[in-house]
């Protein structure tokens, strides 16, 4: 049987026509794309890749006169206006989304998202709690939270700000018992400020019970007892801490050996204080066994075993202090020097932004993290 090769001769042909029409086509429509593509928009590009936002935002607003439907053109031209600090401009952008009836609900609700932190970055705490509170069941909703959670801690409205933490730890967004137990930490304050030690001590046991090793109630608690007249349950309080949050004994030292001398139990607390010392050398522990000592010589040999364990300049300059040299006027001038030099070698250190301080704070004045103050100092760091 013959095969009839003359199909071939008309089928190659018109293949390689179809496929060069083709071609052309797609060719002709990639140039119709790129003349409608703003120039501008490649413009703005390239003026953010080199780090020019005031070009940037010119260009932007160039392509957005030019397509005033484009909404991710007005997302980055609000971002751009936030980012520069011009808020005002921004707000009116994403309102302008928020006002368009022919975006989708995904994009209202970024536009509504940009235009709470529009308000939040301005500062306008008032209108961007309104703005967040309309991102429920959206898929914005944990970030609004997360924001109205900050808002709500920078206007000290604790209530507000554990109904928050608690919805965020229910939808399992992270653990905020911590932050709730600080919470409840700062509305005794509160109440103790104003003499409701009752209430005060009730929020005190329910942060205890929150979250038992965390020191912050522990050592509130046992404030609160010495302030009532309570100085045994405030030692107990103490000694909980020891057993609960030991993490926290540095911080709770000194206010364990004024209430161990009132009870006289100085012998137990050295005990309890040199056991933490030996596990873990702190300046502060040092320091309590060295009120708790019975005599001068004894407080300095607790100097001295803590340098055999870790160098301090701290503890080195104490014990010199009461070290008796042959000139006298070189030993003041000598240990003023050392003092000097040790001072800041005593604040506390954020670990989350550095920021220093000579008191310890359980929220950080600078980066607001909650708990970032290690509960040592500088030079043990």
């Amino acid at each position: 049987m013959d095969i009839d090769f003359t199909w071939l001769l008309w089928g190659l042909p018109l293949a390689f026509a179809l496929g060069w029409v083709a071609s052309r086509l797609d060719l002709r429509q990639w140039r119709m794309e790129s003349r409608q593509t703003p120039k501008a928009y490649f413009r703005g590009l390239n003026h953010l890749l080199n780090e020019q936002q005031d070009q940037a935002i010119d260009a932007f607003i160039e392509a957005v006169q030019g397509d005033p439907d484009t909404a991710e053109l007005h997302f980055a031209l609000g971002n751009l206006f936030r980012r520069r600090g011009d808020y005002d401009r921004a707000v009116r952008v994403h309102e302008h989304l928020l006002a368009r009836a022919d975006i989708n609900q995904k994009d209202r609700d970024r536009a509504q998202h940009a235009l709470a932190m529009d308000f939040l970055k301005a500062g306008l705490l008032d209108r961007a709690e309104a703005a967040l509170s309309k991102l429920d069941g959206s898929a914005f909703e944990g970030e609004a939270l997360l924001a109205l959670l900050s808002i709500y801690e920078r206007s000290r409205d604790w209530p507000r700000a554990q109904a928050v933490a608690q919805k965020l730890e229910d939808a399992q967004q992270g653990s905020f018992t911590p932050r709730l137990a600080h919470y409840l930490c700062e509305e005794s304050d509160l109440a103790r400020a104003s003499g409701d030690t009752v209430r005060a001590m009730a929020l005190l046991a329910e942060a205890v019970s929150k979250a038992p090793q965390l020191a912050r109630p522990w050592l509130a608690t046992a404030s609160l007892k010495a302030q009532t007249g309570d100085p045994a349950g405030a030692y107990k309080a103490l000694q909980q801490l020891v057993d609960k949050a030991p993490q926290g004994l540095p911080l709770a030292a000194a206010s364990m050996v004024e209430l161990a001398k009132h009870l006289h139990k100085e012998s137990e607390a050295a005990a309890l204080l040199q056991a933490a010392h030996e596990h873990a050398p702190s300046l502060d522990i040092t320091e309590a066994l060295a009120k708790l000592a019975p005599d001068a010589a004894t407080a300095r040999a607790r100097y001295l075993s803590h340098l055999d364990r870790e160098p301090s300049l701290v503890i080195a300059t104490q014990w010199l202090s009461g070290e008796t040299l042959s000139n006298p006027d070189a030993q003041a001038k000598v240990i003023k020097a050392l003092e000097h030099a040790s001072n800041p070698l005593k604040r506390y250190r954020c670990a989350a932004c550095g920021f220093e301080a000579r008191q310890h704070f359980w929220q950080c004045p600078g980066c607001q993290s909650w708990d970032s103050y290690p509960a040592r100092r500088v030079e043990e760091l």
